[in-house]
């Protein structure tokens, strides 16, 4: 039986061999931050040569890109869509809407993700729920909200909890929020996102992904097309 580190080495190779066609000279990615993504960077490192950089999800995952000798660009210096975004979601449903931001960079996923043409997920088998919300929802927030909306949150029935000792990329602080079964993601994202103080949440579900690579013990499972 395959391991679940194996199987998210099956998911990141199975990216590689996607998105391949789509390389080129004056190509660049978007790469997303995680255990599967780090994976997904060090495969793509073998192909640097066929490509001009990536511009990156964290500063974690731009360090790990220049270690394996690819060039990390300033989305600001991006003149048009980035053929594709590759990451890891911590749960993704049938229809591909997603919770991220176990890894603490959700607010810059969403941000490189919305700069790309299309958003591949790969991820093991294990990610795929039938309802979201078994995952506390990360919400970022600045850091003279937290009570604040914490209360708020409370008050829409969810459980925040502060994570300690985190900072984001950005500054602010993370509010994980578990007790919920989310079942309208859709509407959930943007009602969190008009709260004042909430920089972004961990809901893709506007922007769901486009295909999802999903490993199995069985070989790769796809959601979605490309």
């Amino acid at each position: 039986m395959l391991s679940q580190q194996q199987l998210k080495q099956q998911a990141a190779d199975a990216a590689i061999e996607m998105i391949r066609p789509l390389l080129g000279s004056q190509v660049v990615l978007g790469v997303g931050t995680g255990s599967t993504a780090n994976l997904f960077i060090d495969r793509l490192g073998d192909l640097k040569s066929m490509f001009l950089g990536a511009v990156a999800s964290s500063e974690r995952s731009a360090a790990r890109l220049r270690g394996v000798g690819i060039k990390v660009l300033e989305l600001n210096d991006i003149q048009e869509a980035m053929p594709v975004y590759v990451d890891g979601a911590d749960e993704i449903n049938a229809q591909l809407q997603m919770v991220k931001g176990g890894g603490g960079a959700l607010t810059r996923e969403k941000i490189v993700a919305s700069a790309a043409q299309r958003f591949i997920c790969i991820a093991d088998e294990s990610k795929l729920v039938d309802v979201l919300g078994a995952f506390p929802l990360p919400v970022e927030v600045i850091p003279m909200a937290s009570r604040i909306v914490s209360r708020t949150l409370a008050a829409m029935g969810g459980q925040p909890k502060l994570r300690e000792g985190f900072v984001t990329d950005n500054g602010n602080v993370i509010l994980d929020v578990s007790g919920w079964q989310i079942k309208e993601p859709f509407q959930l994202e943007a009602i969190l996102n008009n709260i004042p103080g909430v920089v972004t949440n961990g809901l893709f579900a506007i922007s769901p992904a486009k295909v999802a690579l999903l490993a199995t013990q069985h070989g790769i499972r796809q959601l979605g097309q490309c």
